[in-house]
């Protein structure tokens, strides 16, 4: 596990052991801060001279360090970054080591004698301290004058024979940044910074001048490269310091203003917290949000359902003082909350029926499984670390399980219906079959998106840019997915014959083929409940090779040392200095290093994932890139969830009820003058775009009828947010498309898209889709015009029956105008025509009759023939007694997609569009078309 040194003291990661190990040595890097001095002054200290006074001339007899100094210089002056030498294919015949750290590599590269960089026997000559100076004959430009400083560290290592010892490299124990926080009051304050370099052997040394500076937010705060920062507008950012293998980034702040007069003083410690750095800034934060903008903001963010208008109404009404928790209990044990939030871990984790296609003999079968053994333990509350060890640590077979019962219980697991089945399993190992997590690489980089956190992709060409992971460690993290395997068609060595007999059994009689043949063969077997057989997660441990082993012993011969003992092949956990032998499965070891207190990942991870599910952002944002130069918003809140998480035994609900239960969450989204620029300190609550599944299923129950409505809600099998039907995840699905669901391509939370677009308007506003459910017969604008006793909209009619309708009002229009004819005739001729103009009405009068009109009489058709164009169908005629009102139902709309009555305001103005309506159905149609497109139905209230 992680060893915590007594001298790290990082307020961004307290409690992490900062450990690597580089290639051939041990690295031990921790970050100490000192407390901010007043007004950013420098503290004393026992360091040594920067360079810029130790090399001011160029005599002397000290010789610079190539570790120390020369490789930070090169750095600093930018010739090992991505534009010059540190590209992969380097520049000018000269390639270094992307921001420097394989010393080997560089110091062999510069002594190249067909590069030309180092010229022992005429040192002038030697392009390191020729080209650099000349800005004609370096395509770099000049980068540093000759007889500077630079120039004569430069000439001295050469002229001291460029000396490198890999044995006598030395381990950066901490970097200490004076001052450790920066509080601006003016735009035009500056502070110097100063770094310290304390090392392993007990030295220290001012370097300052071989750090190199970048700024999170040059508008807050900006930094040059001599690191002088200069303040900018009010807020906070950081600034981040980088020299050896050491990041460390400094809080900056300028106040918005003074700190409140009267502070409020909160009892709930993520109050506090927020509220320590909201008085650093002189943020004043918004009040409490309304009892109506509560229960949808915590019933969407919890279960993802939209509150149906009754329990809105039931809940405004209560005047009891606990409702909010009442509620929060009522949600937290509601089948939506583990329905929604198995889908959030099935991004998290990966779940994806494209990467699980062939993984077992029953398509489309694996991605419900891994949803509901998810949505199972969410449900019973397991704890987060006991979930994730049945991923980790899982296994095809149960405990003292046989093969074939194996077989027989994953083939009836299969079935639709049955994935309860797979749930009761202990492990989940469909997490290391899917076709993109198959090779070592991609475990490493996956396992690091979804347990950790972090992004540690980048040191799988070079050092890590933003923090301290080498390439080596990304390696030597690699090796430890490289023994599982898996195949369809693999099984342990114990289950052979049972495989083939049970595949024996399918292909009976059959006259297969190929491969393809027989995997349709199994295929069709399954379908018609055969068992069939599936394959194995196996664990392919093993001892070293002879390649290996003769690798292992070259290098201590050459090193001097006696030749070792035979080694099986390690692998070694990011951070952990300790290695895992790779004789056996290294799941459980890495399992143990997950859940360990020490472990500077693990827990965080978890709690940034929550809290950007409640916030719209993470602590840390992204939330899958916690790394040392990018530092949570509020590090103490993120330590402190974190720290009792672990000791709540990662209890999930714990942590979901003390978030939402702070007054951080419930805060409403009022802006003042010192919070309307802030978007990172919890000031307010910042509105954003519901997620895709959300908005899919707010849509439906906004416009289904109550019965409709009330069995979405009840059974969710149809609900997005719970992968309802697999059209939804595993086909294309328009709605869920355009408003970004995760693609789940790999492990990133950038899967996800919350970002607005022209077509989710153009979806809510003009597609058939959506106009459909407004009009159709189980909607809920039918339910109100059958309330009302009015015609419903034409949409909810059978098109059957309005194909004959449409055929016999033609057949009505034309007895209109033959009526209308007939009045125009002299009186003789309509006498003669009277009785066959009755014939024809009486006809046309029957069949207009069964199709629904109201039909006048004879008499009454020829005194004024208009009087038949004013009746409807019958059909479409409201015939039933009204037992609401229109104001009843504009508050019924408000409530069912707004979760709020309409202030007196919105109700006239919806009362009157109503009423100027052609047809009350349109008017009610229009109503709830225009709520569902307003900002306030899309985004968190």
């Amino acid at each position: 596990m992680l060893r915590k040194p007594s001298s790290i003291t990082n307020p961004y990661y307290s409690g992490i052991a900062v450990a690597i190990l580089a290639a051939n040595l041990a690295w031990s890097v921790a970050v100490a801060v000192e407390p901010a001095s007043p007004r950013g002054e420098d503290q004393p200290n026992q360091a040594i001279d920067p360079l810029s006074d130790r090399f001011a001339d160029s005599e002397g007899e000290e010789v610079p360090n190539f570790q120390k100094h020369i490789v930070p210089l090169l750095g600093r002056l930018g010739c090992n970054g991505r534009a010059c030498h540190g590209s992969f294919q380097g520049r000018g015949g000269f390639q270094l080591s992307l921001f420097g750290y394989d010393f080997k590599a560089d110091h062999e590269a510069m002594l190249d004698e067909d590069t030309g960089r180092v010229d022992l026997e005429d040192v002038d000559e030697s392009m390191i301290l020729a080209k650099p100076t000349d800005a004609d004959l370096h395509e770099g430009g000049k980068r540093y004058d000759k007889d500077s400083w630079q120039h004569h560290v430069l000439k001295r290592w050469v002229e001291a024979g460029a000396p490198f010892d890999q044995k006598e490299v030395q381990s950066l124990t901490k970097l200490e940044i004076q001052p450790a926080e920066i509080q601006f009051t003016n735009q035009s304050d500056h502070v110097k910074l100063r770094a310290i370099a304390h090392w392993q052997d007990g030295s220290a040394e001012d370097v300052t001048e071989l750090c190199r500076f970048s700024s999170n937010d040059d508008s807050i705060a900006d930094i040059d490269q001599n690191g002088r920062v200069q303040s900018g507008t009010s807020g906070d950012t950081h600034v981040v310091v980088y020299y050896d293998n050491a990041v460390v980034a400094v809080p900056i702040i300028r106040p918005v203003g003074p700190p409140a007069e009267h502070q409020p003083e909160y009892t709930h410690p993520v109050d506090r917290l927020v509220q320590t750095k909201l008085n650093k800034l002189g943020i004043v934060s918004a009040g409490r949000c309304t009892d109506a903008e509560f229960i949808r903001r915590a019933s969407l963010d919890i279960t993802g359902i939209l509150p149906a208008a009754d329990t809105v109404r039931t809940f405004l009404a209560d005047k009891s003082s606990d409702k909010r928790e009442k509620l929060l209990q009522k949600l937290l044990n509601s089948p939506g909350y583990a329905a929604w939030w198995a889908t959030r871990f099935s991004d998290w984790t990966g779940n994806s029926e494209e990467q699980l296609n062939n993984v077992l003999p029953v398509r489309n079968a694996a991605s419900r499984l891994w949803y509901e053994w998810l949505r199972v333990r969410l449900a019973a509350n397991v704890p987060y670390d006991k979930i994730v060890e049945g991923i980790v640590t899982a296994k095809s077979r149960e405990q003292g399980e046989s093969y074939a019962d194996y077989c027989k219980s994953m083939t009836e697991a299969c079935k639709p219906g049955n994935e309860n089945k797979f749930a009761e399993r202990d492990g989940m190992p469909l997490y290391w079959t899917r076709v993109n997590f198959r090779q070592p690489e991609d475990r490493a980089i996956g396992f690091a998106y979804t347990f950790l956190g972090i992004r540690v992709e980048c040191a799988q060409c070079h050092k890590h840019p933003f923090d301290q992971w080498s390439k080596n460690d990304f390696e030597e993290f690699a090796k430890l997915f490289s023994p599982v395997r898996f195949n369809q068609n693999q099984v342990t060595p114990d289950a052979k014959a049972e495989r083939k007999e049970i595949l024996a059994q399918i292909t009976e009689g059959k006259d297969l083929k190929s491969n393809g043949d027989i995997r349709r063969a199994i295929q069709q077997a399954a379908r018609s409940g055969e068992v069939v057989p599936f394959g194995e997660l196996l664990i392919a441990a093993r001892g070293m090779t002879s390649a290996e082993r003769r690798k292992l012993i070259a290098r201590a011969k050459k090193a001097g040392r006696k030749q070792p003992a035979p080694r099986i092949p390690t692998g070694k956990i990011l951070g952990e200095p300790d290695l895992v032998e790779l004789d056996k499965d290294p799941r459980p070891a890495l399992m143990q290093w997950l859940r360990s207190p020490e472990n500077p990942y693990f827990a965080k991870a978890v709690v940034n994932r929550v809290w950007s599910n409640y916030f719209g952002a993470g602590l840390v944002d992204p939330t899958d890139d916690m790394n040392l130069a990018n530092p949570p918003a509020n590090a103490a809140l993120l330590d402190h969830l974190a720290s009792e998480l672990i000791q709540h035994e990662f209890d999930l609900k714990w942590l979901h009820h003390t978030i939402v239960t702070s007054e951080t969450y419930q805060r409403s989204t009022d802006t003042n003058e010192t919070n309307i620029n802030d978007r990172t300190n919890l000031s307010r609550h910042l509105p954003r775009r519901l997620p895709a599944e959300v908005v899919h299923d707010a849509v439906l129950l906004a416009t289904g009828s109550d019965t409709r409505a009330k069995e979405l809600r009840g059974e969710l099998e149809e609900m997005a947010i719970a992968e309802g039907q697999p059209r939804l995840r595993n086909q294309q699905n328009f709605v869920l498309e355009v408003f970004g669901q995760s693609i789940r391509e790999t492990n990133c939370d950038c899967d996800r898209s919350d970002s607005p677009s022209l077509l989710q308007s153009i979806y809510l506003r003009n597609d058939s889709e959506m106009h459909k459910r407004l009009s159709d017969k189980n909607s809920w604008v039918m339910q109100a015009c059958e309330a009302l006793g009015v015609p419903g909209p034409v949409g909810a009619q059978d098109p059957r029956q309005l194909a004959a309708i449409r055929k016999t009002d033609a057949m009505r229009k034309q007895m209109i105008k033959r009526a209308q004819q007939f009045r125009r005739l002299p009186e003789a001729r309509q006498e003669n025509l009277r009785k066959q103009l009755e014939r024809e009405f009486a006809s046309a009068a029957k069949r207009v009759t069964r199709a629904g009109f109201a039909v006048p009489k004879f008499e009454e058709l020829i005194a004024d023939p208009e009087v038949w164009a004013s009746l409807e169908p019958a059909e479409m005629a409201g015939n039933a007694e009204a037992v609401a009102t229109v104001s009843d139902l504009i508050e019924e709309a408000y409530l069912r997609t707004l979760s709020r009555y309409p202030d007196e305001n919105e109700s006239k103005i919806a009362l009157q569009f109503i009423e100027e309506s052609e047809a009350t159905a349109a008017g009610v149609q229009s109503l709830l078309w225009a709520l569902v497109n307003t900002k306030e139905f899309i985004i968190t209230h």
